[in-house]
């Protein structure tokens, strides 16, 4: 928890980065011709131009703007705008069907919502009406340029009213691996603290640049990367999508300094890097989710660095952990960041468990501080969720499985509570066989799932998919390797080659919609609108 008198709203740091480091690169913006950067003082301009707009549009405080975007000069211009005007963001997968913008306009009532033009009939098919006004995107500069669809007669310079600390700034909905995403209701403070807590987690500096390559409607994109920016006056390097093959060239190429990235790209960059790539002298990068350790030490040879394992959600804003091994390891999530405050009880009694033993991960904060605010239109998951205590503060259930070493004291991340399965009455965490199985030869990535047992309760049942689609590996070579490899009660007892996993909008396997005994699965979606180059 903050000191008061350092609260600051998300806008009031934008302000005082523009007025400390207005002649400083804020954005360089990478598409696939061209690469264009703005000042902090340039794109204040842009800023005021966009909330000009939004105004003449009938956007007041407390106002929603839903936006379905790539990553674009827009995107960050609206989302900078809604924080000036005290109204708050909506940001979706740009990729979303009929049916999901339906359901999200349906919950937050936008005033404006803003979409790409080649995704307009969609848009407004979902939209069915409720939207007063619906802006047309091409996601390029031209955007905001002086003749774009985002100029206005009137720009708003300073804040229109008087924004408080808990205002809401945006509601993201969760892209996790359930069916039903969940409302995340964020204030101006909670992105003004990930920006505070992030920078100094990194000791962030002006002349840093992050490059940003995953999806802006994004926690990861937003939180670790773009709020800890605007904090201190670096810069961001953003890639309009997500290429595997180009990654490190963009890195390179773009000056980067810092990244932040999940698992899943991380392995598809390691696929599709080739061997032309530029030497790369990253000073931090963050990631996500499990890695193996040969993934791990083959990528920290190709950023120049040993990257750093952390855990947060949408939900804890800030990330939680992070790992400060020395050196730095593949398998830990770490110790507590900063201030955090944590707690592992067991998921039965709710008692506290001793090191060693796996058990469910609380933290413990301010509900729209260092926590999210509230689930939208959900009182009662809000209410499951949090654990209100005395002096303010709040107990967030995260419903993740962690085991503290006994030895280092450092956390390692188990899995989601229905991700630990019982083979013949031992525990079996679903995500670390995946982490192991994805390091097979001839292994891209891999889904691991639980499948019904007579005897053994649950086992594994492994989705693998080839790193060479023309040679696909061998079952039985598979299951040698699965031998040598993993303890017996986590072996799969059952392969399946298929093309391609189907995935959220950051990579995380959504399970649920792989079916046991298919030899294959639907092509989804992957990361940034498309799928990835492979």
């Amino acid at each position: 928890m903050r000191g008061q008198s350092l609260r600051r709203t998300f806008n009031e740091h934008w302000e005082t980065a523009v007025a400390d480091h207005g002649d400083q690169p804020f954005l360089v913006f990478h598409d696939d011709t061209d690469t264009t950067t703005y000042s902090y003082r340039d794109f204040d301009q842009i800023v005021a131009e966009t909330g000009g707009t939004l105004c003449r549009h009938g956007v007041r405080r407390g106002s929603a703007v839903h936006v379905a975007l790539r990553n674009s000069p827009a995107f960050v211009a609206l989302w900078l705008a809604t924080a000036r005007l005290g109204a708050f963001l909506v940001p979706v997968d740009p990729a979303s069907a009929v049916r999901d913008i339906a359901s999200q306009i349906r919950r937050t009532q936008p005033t404006v919502g803003v979409c790409a033009r080649s995704r307009a009939e969609t848009y407004r098919a979902g939209a069915q009406g409720m939207v007063p006004t619906i802006l047309e995107m091409d996601e390029t500069t031209s955007d905001v340029s002086p003749d774009g669809p985002l100029v206005a007669d009137q720009p708003v310079t300073v804040a229109t009213c008087d924004i408080a600390l808990f205002d809401r700034l945006a509601v993201m909905f969760t892209s996790g691996t359930t069916s039903e995403p969940k409302g995340v209701s964020l204030t101006q403070e909670n992105y003004s603290t990930v920006g505070e807590v992030m920078a100094a987690a990194v000791g962030l500096r002006p002349e840093h640049r992050w490059l940003v390559a995953l999806p802006l409607f994004h926690a990861n994109a937003q939180y670790y990367c773009f709020a800890p920016a605007i904090v201190t006056g670096a810069s961001v390097a953003l890639t309009r999508t997500f290429s595997a093959s180009r990654w490190v060239h963009q890195a390179h190429e773009l000056g980067a300094t810092h990244a932040s990235l999940f698992a899943a790209p991380i392995r598809m960059i390691l696929a599709r890097c080739g061997i032309d790539r530029p030497p790369l002298h990253l000073e931090h990068v963050w990631f996500a989710q499990s890695l193996g350790r040969e993934h791990y030490e083959h990528f920290a040879e190709l950023v120049g660095c040993r990257p750093r394992q952390l855990y947060g959600m949408t939900e804890t804003v800030a990330a939680v952990t992070g790992d400060t091994s020395v050196p730095l390891r593949h398998d830990v999530i770490g110790e507590p960041l900063g201030s955090r405050v944590v707690d592992v009880v067991d998921a039965e009694d709710g008692q506290p468990t001793p090191p060693g033993t796996p058990g469910k991960l609380r933290v413990r904060g301010v509900r729209g501080s260092d926590l999210f605010q509230c689930y939208l239109d959900d009182q009662e998951t809000t209410n499951r969720a949090f654990t209100d205590l005395p002096d303010g503060t709040s107990w967030f259930d995260t419903g993740d499985l962690v085991v503290a070493d006994p030895d280092s004291g450092m956390y390692r991340f188990v899995g989601r509570a229905d991700d630990v399965i019982k083979v013949s009455g031992e525990n079996v965490s679903l995500t670390e066989v995946e982490s192991i199985v994805a390091q097979a030869p001839g292994v891209l990535e891999a889904a691991v799932i639980a499948q019904p047992d007579p005897i053994r309760d649950h086992v594994p049942v492994a989705y693998v998919v080839p790193r060479d689609s023309t040679q696909p590996p061998d079952v039985d070579a598979l299951e040698q390797w699965a031998i040598g490899n993993l303890a017996p009660a986590a072996r799969p007892r059952s392969w399946h080659v298929i093309d391609e996993l189907p995935r959220t909008s950051v990579g995380k396997v959504r399970r649920f919609r792989i079916a046991v005994g298919t030899a294959s699965v639907h092509p989804v979606v992957d990361l940034v609108g498309r799928t990835p180059d492979r």
